[in-house]
C-alpha cells in the first residue's frame, strides 16, 4: 500500500514538472492561454473527423498539420494532401497573374477536414522531408485567424518549421 501512494505521489510530481517544462518561457498570460486552449480542444466533439491547420512554405509541397479532435496540436503530423478525391482549400495558382490570391494565402486557417491518412510516406524534394499522407475527401472552414499554433509565443518567418518534425535536423 505504502509504494502504491509513493508512486501516485511521484505521478503527480511528474506530471508538474512535464506542465511547467512545456510552458517554460511564457508569461503567465501566455501560460493561461496555453491551458485555456488545452480545454477547449478536450470539449471538442469526438468523431470521425479531423482538424487541420494550413501551414505554407513557399516552394514546398507539404500542407499543413492534422491531429484529431481533443487531441493538442503537439500530437498533430504534418502532412502532404492526396487530391485523388477533393482538392484541397483554396486550389489556386502559385503566382497569380492577375494580382489576386495566390497558393499558400490560406497560411494558419483551420479547417475541418473529412478523409484519412493512407498510411503512405511522401517525400517532398523541395523541404528534403518524408511526410504522412492524407487522403482529402470534403473540408470546411472552421476558422480564419486560430491564432498561434504551438505556443503563444512562436514566431513564423515563413521558411522554417516552427517545430522539429521526424525526419528534419535540428
Amino acid at each position: 500500500m505504502p509504494s502504491r501512494a509513493l508512486f501516485s505521489i511521484l505521478l503527480c510530481a511528474l506530471s508538474l514538472i512535464m506542465t511547467g517544462c512545456e510552458t517554460s518561457g511564457l508569461t503567465q498570460q501566455q501560460s493561461a492561454a496555453v491551458e485555456a486552449r488545452r480545454r477547449q480542444i478536450a470539449m471538442e466533439p469526438r468523431g470521425d473527423y479531423f482538424i487541420g491547420r494550413r501551414f505554407y512554405i513557399n516552394h514546398t509541397h507539404l500542407w499543413g498539420y492534422v491531429r484529431s479532435p481533443g487531441q493538442g496540436w503537439e500530437s498533430s503530423k504534418l502532412v502532404i494532401m492526396n487530391e485523388r478525391y477533393q482538392k484541397i482549400p483554396y486550389r489556386l495558382p502559385e503566382a497569380p497573374t492577375d494580382g489576386g490570391y495566390a497558393y499558400g494565402d490560406d497560411h494558419n486557417t483551420e479547417y475541418t477536414l473529412y478523409g484519412r491518412f493512407t498510411g503512405r510516406k511522401v517525400f517532398d524534394p523541395n523541404s528534403n522531408l518524408v511526410l504522412p499522407e492524407f487522403e482529402l475527401r470534403r473540408w470546411e472552414v472552421r476558422n480564419e485567424s486560430p491564432g498561434w499554433l504551438f505556443k503563444p509565443n512562436e514566431r513564423f518567418n515563413g521558411s522554417q518549421l516552427l517545430r522539429a518534425e521526424p525526419g528534419t535536423t535540428p
